[in-house]
Order: C-alpha cells, then sequence, then structure tokens
C-alpha cells in the first residue's frame, strides 16, 4: 500500500475514533467570489427562542383588559348596594340596626353593600379603615362618606354626585328622622372606596 494511502486511512481511522465522519476530509469549505467560505460544516448553531416584542405586548395587554373587566364587575357591585340602599329611603332610624326595615347609618351600609357581595363591617369606624381612603374630588356614585372629630369617626353616608359643589349623600341620620337623601352640614368628612382604581 503506498504511503499516502496508509496516511489517508491513518486519517480516517482517527476522525472515526473522534466521532466525524469521512465527509469532513472530502468536502473541504470553498471560497466564493466575494471571498466567504461555502460548503459543509461540523459545527451547528442552536436557535435561541425569546418571545417577541409583539408576543409580549400583547400579554400585557390581554393582562390589562382582564383587570379592567374586573374592575368593571366591581363598579357594577358598587352601583348595585348604592341602588339597594336608595330603595331603602323613607325607613326609619334606629339605632344598632342594620335592617331591613330600620337602620343606623352604619347599618344601611352594611346591609346595602352585603347584599351586593362586599364583606363590610358593621360600624362606621370599621368600615372606614375597611375601605381604600380617596381624595373628595375622586369620589364617584357609591363611594363611601365618613364624618370624623375629635373622637374619630362617628357617621357614615353613601355617595351620590356632586351638585353645585356640594357633595350629595345618602344617610340614615338620627333618631326620629328616615333614610334620605342630603347634603353634609360639615366638611369634616373623608372619602373611602371599596373599587379597586
Amino acid at each position: 500500500m503506498p504511503a499516502t494511502h496508509r496516511t489517508a486511512r491513518a486519517c480516517a481511522l482517527a476522525l472515526a475514533g473522534a466521532g466525524l465522519g469521512a465527509s469532513v476530509l472530502a468536502a473541504p469549505a470553498a471560497t466564493a467570489a466575494d471571498g466567504s467560505t461555502t460548503g459543509s460544516s461540523t459545527t451547528s448553531t442552536v436557535a435561541t427562542t425569546s418571545a417577541t416584542p409583539t408576543a409580549k405586548q400583547s400579554a400585557k395587554e390581554r393582562q390589562r383588559k382582564q383587570a379592567r373587566r374586573a374592575a368593571r364587575r366591581v363598579d357594577d357591585r358598587v352601583l348595585g348596594a348604592r341602588d339597594t340602599a336608595m330603595r331603602q329611603r323613607g325607613d326609619w332610624y334606629a339605632y344598632g340596626a342594620s335592617g331591613p326595615g330600620s337602620f343606623d347609618c352604619s347599618g344601611l351600609i352594611y346591609f346595602s353593600y352585603r347584599q351586593a357581595g362586599f364583606p363590610v363591617p358593621r360600624t362606621s369606624a370599621a368600615q372606614a379603615g375597611f375601605t381604600r381612603r380617596i381624595a373628595k374630588q375622586d369620589m364617584r356614585a357609591g363611594d363611601l362618606m365618613f364624618f370624623h372629630g375629635s373622637g374619630g369617626v362617628y357617621h357614615a353616608a353613601i355617595f351620590l354626585r356632586w351638585q353645585d359643589g356640594h357633595a350629595v349623600m345618602l344617610h340614615s341620620p338620627g333618631s326620629g328622622q328616615r333614610v334620605q337623601v342630603a347634603v353634609p352640614w360639615t366638611s369634616q368628612w373623608f372619602g373611602g372606596t371599596l373599587r379597586r382604581r
């Protein structure tokens, strides 16, 4: 066997031992006219997959839509509670009462908002702590108003709207009176909401 054949055979055996085929020797890289190389290659590229900006944006958009739908459901429940409370107009005030025929101020909120699925506590001070405090200018129909003095929160009402710069509320005012729509007698109150935003 000529020496060149023995050398080629030895190279082929060495390549086989290294796990490479003889085609590596048989297909050398060719140089194209522009200077780049073509031909077979022994290296493989691993494609990395990552979420495209469009996929990320659509996932965020889906989350935003879900959040908007959830917020609308809460808004609907808040308005449902307000509507329930409005149907109690004319019912008598009774200390410690939470319906269905008579109410104190926090009892009206307790009755109406529980009907709508909100687990509000029973007293006005506890209700104030249960809600998320908001600025007066951000109040929307169905939010709550908490009147306070040196002893803390002493009265609660349901906000209905702004009219001529005054808040309009629904509340059960006190002994000898009925559930009614009124304007506050003082500016010493703050707003609270059960909405998420």
